[in-house]
């Protein structure tokens, strides 16, 4: 069992981050924030598939000034995502966005970070402080020769200190990085000096295939360590995708549960069935099921109820068709042809 770290809590909206709280699901849109219709229809897609908290780009006033109407059709709480201009966070504050992404060393000077931090303890409004490898400061680099996990680690507890020289403290802390390594190591260093909740992703991840392998990978070592308040799964393509896998890394890890989960055994000369096949299609028939349920499929008697004895219903391959079981417990046979539909019929029985 996974022992998660202590962090503080701080609340996005109306959604408690940290503090042993599940770990929250984050998405960003990839539509401009200025086309109002599309962002919010991107939004609503996102809230569809499980997103809990989403982002935006808020890269001109336009874009700020469009928070107030975005946010009057959702349902969760939206982070602004800004850059360089301290006015576009005052102007996001303004707008009611839920939380500020920002890295205070980049916004100009300290007069400007306190206006930003006195703006958002006004409005009870978390700010995330967001560091990777882009966004070093010279100094750090030259200091490190180059992108280390001391250096991002570093650098976030520089800003970090900004914040709280005036007096804010309502913080959220990301140390990303496309490097698992690099990530690892800067969130092992960081997490001996905070206690604010971390934001944990690989950014810059890939293609959906590639990038949920690598996102899985480095998502799982950080989540093993029990490190991670909320998350992102950074795919280049349609965010809604970021989401499923999103679910199913945080599924694997035993950290929440979404739905039916489908296993399969990966088959041998001893399979008679296509249970590459019949999972997919149990798979896909059970997609709209939230109650959080275990399906088996499995080739044959060897790894069938004994393997997946955990599930709570599976079937295995045996001659002429297959046998039904129950929590490893053989229930009756079955033809082949009734699998899919016996299958279907015993989790709307139990869900």
């Amino acid at each position: 069992m996974i022992t998660r770290q202590k962090t503080k809590v701080v609340h996005i909206g109306g959604v408690p981050v940290g503090g042993g709280n599940p770990l929250v699901i984050q998405s960003m849109t990839n539509t401009d924030t200025r086309n109002i219709p599309a962002t919010i229809a991107q939004i609503k897609a996102l809230e569809a598939a499980g997103c809990e908290i989403v982002r935006v780009a808020v890269p001109d006033i336009e874009a700020a000034e469009a928070i107030q109407r975005i946010k009057k059709e959702i349902s969760i709480p939206l982070v602004a995502d800004i850059h360089f201009d301290y006015q576009l966070a005052l102007l996001a504050v303004k707008y009611g966005a839920d939380k500020l992404r920002i890295n205070p060393g980049n916004i100009g000077s300290e007069n400007h970070v306190r206006q930003v931090a006195e703006a958002a303890n006004a409005n009870d409004l978390p700010i995330r402080v967001g560091v990777n490898g882009g966004s070093l400061e010279k100094d750090i680099l030259a200091k490190y020769n180059g992108v280390t996990p001391e250096g991002l680690a570093e650098s976030a507890l520089q800003n970090v200190s900004l914040l709280e020289k005036h007096n804010f403290k309502n913080i959220v802390v990301s140390v990303k990085a496309s490097n698992i390594t690099l990530m690892l190591e800067a969130h092992k260093i960081l997490t001996k000096h905070l206690s604010y909740p971390l934001h944990i992703g690989l950014t810059e991840a890939g293609t959906p295939y590639k990038g949920s392998i690598r996102s899985a990978t480095g998502l799982g070592a950080l989540l093993s360590l029990g490190i991670g308040d909320t998350l992102r799964v950074s795919l280049a393509g349609d965010p809604v995708q970021e989401i499923l896998v999103a679910k199913d890394i945080l599924s694997a890890m035993g950290l929440r549960h979404f739905g039916v989960t489908v296993i399969a055994c990966p088959t041998c000369g001893r399979t008679d069935l296509d249970v590459a096949e019949i999972a997919l299609q149990v798979e896909m028939k059970l997609a709209h099921i939230t109650t959080p349920l275990t399906v088996a499929v499995m080739g044959c008697a060897v790894n069938g109820p004994g393997e997946a004895r955990e599930a709570d219903i599976g079937i295995a391959g045996g001659k002429n068709g297959a046998v039904l079981f129950r929590k490893g417990k053989v229930i009756r046979h079955i033809a082949t042809n009734e699998i899919i539909d016996t299958i279907l019929d015993e989790v709307h029985s139990i869900q």
